[in-house]
């Protein structure tokens, strides 16, 4: 049976099998959501069940911990990093080649990243999360292009969008690429967004089976405007994306991030910025969850399997908050970045692609 993301009915809860694609072992659960086997049976649109990758490793055992990297952002080639279970001021992880601002996602142990303003690059760069450093060269995406929605599996990066470099203007790009995260190469087609989507800069949300794109800009200038539109694929297949639903705003360059169930989602408005979330294994418009501690665009995220951080913003600076993604309510103080920036990108070895 190919791998899937709405097993068939006759698959028994606790199932395992050894999955071709990835070279590893999965079990078979139930909507992410709890319930009896019978709320599953994929009426409406609510997902049978999914596969998820059996691993032995955690982020306790690489780093004390689910460990959040934050990656360079306009103007700034720093790399800072924090254990995400505790609250405190970013150390330095290292210094980027270059200021990157386009994609970032991560398996357990790597962290990939690029997308450069000005030039859009095609240049791909990864890291070693467990370590500190500079980045490698990793390879290159099918087009060059920057502010991209993006998110992982254990195995597989989906790249997602982006803004486009379409002389003389900048158009909201629909191309989606994919990486095998633990060898370094180009990038390879995986089909395309149903809307041509740029300005989200590295957010997404995944479960193992899920990858979620989040609103954006639309179109060409000088006529682009935001969109509200989400849109969702499955990570280990090829083809086009579909309809998930609405955000609760078309602001863009929003940060995202989630664990396997829940993602959550910033969204700049006034007095404060609200904080929208979605259930990943359905589909629907979001709800409200709660609010950031300040007024904030251009925000870089990233979670372990229970908190969501929000770092950095725009105009520059170096607050980061925190939310619990099973709860609803406003965003908590966490400590601050080494210097202040706008679109950083946030990774980590704990998020939801992650199982």
């Amino acid at each position: 049976m190919t791998h899937q993301e709405n097993a068939p009915l006759s698959v028994t809860p606790g199932a395992i099998r050894f999955n071709t694609d990835s070279m590893k072992l999965e079990y078979f659960r139930i909507g992410s959501e709890g319930g009896s086997t019978s709320s599953y049976a994929g009426i409406g649109t609510l997902a049978a069940g999914e596969w998820v990758q059996i691993t032995t490793d955690s982020p306790d055992i690489q780093t004390g911990g689910t460990r959040g990297v934050i990656v360079c952002g306009r103007d700034h080639t720093d790399i800072d990093y924090v254990n995400i279970s505790s609250t405190g001021n970013a150390i330095v992880f290292g210094t980027a080649t270059d200021d990157y601002e386009g994609f970032a996602l991560s398996s357990r142990t790597r962290g990939v990243f690029g997308g450069t303003l000005p030039g859009y690059s095609t240049t791909m760069k990864y890291i070693t999360i467990s370590s500190t450093g500079g980045d490698t060269t990793f390879g290159d995406m099918t087009v060059a292009r920057r502010s991209m929605g993006s998110c992982a599996n254990s195995t597989r990066g989906v790249l997602m969008g982006g803004l486009a470099s379409v002389s003389p203007n900048y158009a909201g790009s629909d191309v989606i690429d994919y990486i095998t995260i633990a060898s370094t190469g180009d990038a390879v087609d995986f089909g395309d967004l149903y809307q041509g989507a740029g300005n989200m800069t590295g957010g997404g949300w995944a479960s193992s089976t899920r990858g979620v794109h989040l609103c954006g800009v639309t179109g060409t200038t000088p006529t682009t405007s935001s969109t509200n539109n989400i849109q969702y694929v499955t990570i280990s297949t090829l083809g086009n994306a579909a309809d998930f639903g609405d955000a609760t705003s078309t602001t863009e360059n929003r940060g995202a991030c989630s664990n396997s169930v829940r993602g959550i989602h910033g969204n700049s408005g006034s007095p404060v910025s609200n904080i929208d979330y979605g259930t990943i294994a359905t589909l629907g418009d979001l709800v409200e969850f709660g609010d950031l501690t300040r007024d904030n665009s251009y925000i870089g995220a990233t979670a372990s399997s229970t908190r969501g951080i929000f770092a950095g913003g725009g105009p520059d600076v170096d607050t980061i908050d925190y939310v619990q993604i099973m709860s609803t309510g406003n965003a908590i103080d966490f400590g601050n970045l080494t210097n202040a920036r706008r679109l950083a990108m946030g990774i980590s070895n704990g998020h939801g692609g992650l199982g």
